[in-house]
């Protein structure tokens, strides 16, 4: 697999929450990092994404923000 994008973060699916048109996908980093992502329910179907399955969280964003309180 080769992707332009800079960020390719292995993990291992570690819950699926289905809804009626999007899951939640709770992706566990080396290290117990969890980054959560939103995908349509034919993407689960498709990949046929599985709790335990190993998966790729591909990061690809031209800006990223940051806000602080005053």
């Amino acid at each position: 697999m080769k992707l332009s994008a800079r960020n390719c973060l292995k993990g291992t699916i570690k819950k699926i929450v289905a809804g009626a048109v999007n899951s939640e996908i709770f992706l566990e980093l080396p290290g117990g990092v969890t980054i959560t992502s939103i995908v349509t329910k034919d993407a689960v179907e498709a990949l046929n994404l599985k709790e335990g399955k190993e998966a790729y969280a591909v990061i690809k964003a031209s800006n990223v923000m940051l806000a602080v309180d005053h």
